[in-house]
């Protein structure tokens, strides 16, 4: 057995100990220190692991790959003897396997099978910074099997850059702290000159980073599209002749000479790295370069962690990673590009300085703050495969969750989630796992797609391995079909390739993904008893007949009206692209769409036989009596209805009757405002008091008649004045009126009488009305003359708020706005008599307004 020395293994005596007297351990241990590959061979003689082995759980496939088989190489085996690996359609173990490497899914999938875990002494969560949803589910189901049925079961939680100390609080565990292998890096922003593309900057900054450092460059880019752009104009921009490979996807070379940044005699290869390469391809781009070669490496955040890439001196990083991200108000999820965290940058930048001084640069303005942390994906994503495992696990929606999250799923999505599986048939009316749902689980396909496959018949159970391939991988298509969106064209490339027949005419594909594509087709063909590949062009519908099982609420119907436009079963609206290859179909099941302000875009789709409705979704036929608004009437519509989800296929006029009318015409109300209703002057003048003074006193606690608060009361003060109506203008004003009095009672009355009076009886003896309105002081309007002898301005609400008094003068018009009559009579009055005296010589002007007699009226002529 090889011995190497890491970072962490002055620790490893340390961190036996810790688990030997707890049964939970917290490792906070940055990338090169050995954490992955040193931590689980060191437990293998622990006491309490009494022969049983260690799973050990990685985020990617190529991680784990990766780790089993540098464990295996440092004891001198090969994969599958002491050491071994288990991913998604592969598998490297056998019966003297003590530490097996795992991804995500195949732990939640060892833990449901078996709960007690038999054979098993320790799970490790390498890497749980990066906090995928199936990481957090594992390590969920682990604590409970800790807690109920093996608490000598160890678990033992890695990170390279997660809060550690939260974590430990969590789990009620010890937490132990690594150093690293690292050497300085110096972190650079070079801005991007005027009228740069994201590419051109790239690529200079490419070369400015093989000038300035030795060894190898490390590019951090957000996904393929992006690694194979890089890739293309890297082999311009930096130093040629360049050897290339297909599609864009292979290394490529470049000898260059004394005037190149690569060195005098040396050879350059541009390397991609990411998920969906092949085994050989990711073990190439993992591999130390020749000698004599440096290399630039173009990967996604794969490589930001759980992988070694020896030789790398400089970073160069987008700031980019593509995460899923779920919108419960649609029920779309969509991969978006998205800013990495400040903990994601820091990482990357860290790669540069695993074997000596690098350098990191940074794609973005150094003024900019990133997040701290990256959002857990349990926050972010569709949660119909969590709500499936959790209903296998005896948690449901009518149960309490007992499980202990790090960060508990919302509860919208997951709600949506069940509601979902209920309807692909993997859960029942209580909320329960059904044998249906089962089945999915144990194929491992996400419930959408495990449910078309497993509701496929025999004869297209081949095709439906097929679309499990296609709608995982990116889309093989290029050139001009690159743009269908009718997503038949992908099948039939498919089988187009593997027929070994030409795509001809209808353009080119990408024959490194079609392969890919292939192998995982494969894997479902196993996975599903499928004994031989599906060929030829398959019927016209046979593609979407069997999507409907996995999107039947993103079956669409052509609208009558607009071709172009479909309308879903889930109610939303839908539309093609000037340039679809699906126009004319009525009928569509739509597999991706792009959201838009009114209807999504329709990316991909396929068109099916709507007869399979009735045949394969009976439960989803219904025939309802439907109420609508017409505007343009004023009035309330009744119609009998045949829908399919919210798809109308049949619709005939019927009587409307007075039950029906009342829900339909508060509707109408709240969907046009409360003014929608005839409000008369008395009952706006009514209204005003009312909601004047409940904010003048709100001791007396009135009730609140805002605009939301009686929109939101409808069916209580106004539904009983709108029965049996059919139209919103039978409701008279008065019987508006006193719908709106019967909010007050009788005192209450009595209150707005005595605080907030309509008028006010003012010194001429006449009675003038007090203009209301919210927030605001009420407004007296009368003529100066009619308040001679007055010294102090009126007021209300127990006289706390004085009016604003509208002076006017003879002839009606404003003279002065005042609170303060006192101070007009003293100071602006004798100006306001110079001024109108003259003008209005009919009306008295006495020198002495406060002993003057007040009057509405002119002098008698003659006077």
């Amino acid at each position: 057995m090889t011995q190497a020395h890491f970072p962490i293994t002055p620790l490893l005596p340390e961190l036996r100990a810790a688990l030997d007297a707890h049964p939970r351990l917290v490792l906070e241990a940055p990338p090169g220190a050995g954490k992955t590959t040193q931590v689980p061979p060191a437990l293998l003689d622990a006491p309490w692991l009494e022969g049983r082995r260690i799973v050990m759980l990685e985020p990617r496939r190529i991680a784990a790959r990766a780790a089993a088989q540098f464990m295996a190489a440092q004891r001198g085996e090969d994969v599958g003897q002491t050491v071994g690996y288990r991913i998604r359609f592969e598998s490297r173990v056998s019966a003297a396997t003590r530490i097996e490497v795992v991804t995500e899914g195949i732990l939640t999938r060892l833990i449901q099978d078996d709960p007690e875990l038999s054979g098993i002494g320790a799970i490790v969560f390498d890497e749980f910074h990066e906090r995928h949803l199936a990481g957090d589910l594992g390590l969920a189901l682990a604590l409970d099997v800790q807690a109920t049925l093996r608490p000598d079961l160890r678990l033992l939680v890695m990170s390279a850059t997660l809060d550690g100390e939260r974590i430990a609080r969590w789990l009620d565990a010890p937490r132990l702290s690594s150093p690293g292998r690292s050497f300085p890096v110096r972190i650079e922003h070079p801005p991007a000159r005027a009228q740069e593309t994201p590419e051109h900057h790239l690529a200079r900054v490419t070369r400015q980073a093989l000038e300035e450092n030795p060894g190898d460059v490390l590019v951090f880019l957000p996904g393929r599209r992006e690694i194979a752009r890089a890739h293309a104009l890297l082999e311009n921009a930096l130093p040629s002749p360049f050897g290339g490979g297909a599609g864009g996807e292979r290394s490529g070379e470049a000898r260059l000479g004394a005037s190149s940044p690569v060195g005098r005699g040396q050879e350059l290869d541009i390397v991609v790295l990411h998920g969906e390469l092949s085994l050989t391809e990711q073990q190439a781009a993992l591999a130390p370069a020749e000698p004599g070669t440096r290399r630039v490496i173009l990967a996604t955040n794969v490589a930001e962690s759980s992988v070694t890439l020896p030789g790398i001196r400089g970073v160069i990083d987008a700031g980019l990673a593509r995460e899923p991200r779920f919108d419960p108000n649609s029920g779309f999820s969509r991969l978006e590009t998205v800013p990495i965290s400040q903990a994601s940058a820091d990482q990357r930048a860290g790669r540069a300085g695993r074997v000596a001084e690098g350098t990191a640069y940074r794609l973005w303005p150094q003024s900019r703050r990133l997040e701290a942390a990256r959002t857990p994906e349990i926050a972010q994503a569709e949660l119909s495969g969590l709500a499936l495992e959790l209903a296998a696990w005896g948690v449901n929606a009518g149960s309490d969750d007992t499980l202990r999250w790090l960060d508990p799923p919302p509860a919208g999505a997951l709600a949506q989630a069940r509601e979902l599986l209920a309807a692909l048939g993997a859960l029942g009316t209580d909320g329960r796992i059904t044998p249906l749902g089962r089945r999915m689980l144990e194929l491992g396909a996400t419930p959408r797609w495990a449910a078309m496959a497993l509701r496929a018949p025999a004869e297209l159970r081949p095709l439906a391995a097929d679309l499990l391939a296609l709608v995982e991988a990116r889309s093989p298509l290029r050139g001009d079909q690159a743009r269908s969106d009718d997503f038949r064209v992908r099948v039939e490339v498919l089988h187009a390739w593997r027929d070994r027949r030409s795509a001809g005419a209808r353009g080119g594909f990408d024959s490194g993904a079609m392969a890919a594509i292939e192998q995982a087709s494969r894997g479902w063909r196993r996975r599903l008893d499928v004994r031989t590949a599906a060929s030829g062009v398959p019927d016209s519908h046979a593609t979407g007949d069997l999507l409907l099982h996995a999107w039947p609420d993103r079956i669409a119907r052509q609208d009558e009206a607009n071709p172009r436009r479909y309308t879903l079963a889930n109610g939303r609206g839908a539309s093609l692209h000037e340039a679809s290859a699906l126009f004319g179909e009525p009928w569509l099941v739509v597999l991706d769409l792009r959201l838009e302000a009114r209807d999504s875009l329709v990316l991909a789709a396929a068109p099916f036989d709507p007869r399979r409705l009735e045949q394969d979704f009976p439960q989803h036929f219904r025939r309802e009596r439907a109420l609508r608004w017409n505007d343009a009437r004023g009035a309330v519509e009744a119609f009998e209805e045949q829908r399919f989800g919210a798809i109308v296929l049949e619709r005939r006029s019927v009587p409307v009757q007075p039950e029906d009318a009342l829900p339909a015409l508060l509707a109408a109300v709240r969907n046009r405002g409360i003014d929608a209703l005839p409000w008369s002057d008395t009952a706006r003048r009514l209204r005003a008091r009312m909601q004047a003074l409940a904010g003048w006193m709100p001791e007396l606690g009135l009730p609140d008649v805002s605009d939301a608060a009686l929109l939101a009361s409808l069916e209580d003060w106004l539904g009983p004045y709108l029965q049996g109506k059919r139209k919103l203008d039978a409701l008279g004003a008065d019987e508006l009126s006193q719908a709106l009095a019967t909010l007050f009672d009788y005192e209450q009355r009595r209150q707005l009488d005595q605080y907030a009076p309509e008028s006010l009886t003012v010194p001429s003896g006449q009675v003038r009305k007090l203009e209301y309105a919210p927030g605001e002081a009420p407004v007296l309007a009368v003529k100066l003359q009619e308040l001679f002898g007055l010294a102090d301005t009126p007021r209300v609400a127990a006289g706390r708020v004085p009016a604003t008094l509208h002076l006017l003068s003879p002839a009606g018009r404003p003279i002065q706005v005042t609170q303060d009559l006192k101070g007009f009579w003293e100071r602006t009055y004798p100006e306001v008599k110079k001024e109108l005296k003259g003008r209005y010589p009919r009306h008295p002007w006495p020198d002495d307004p406060w002993s003057a007699t007040p009057t509405h009226r002119a002098k008698p002529r003659g006077t």
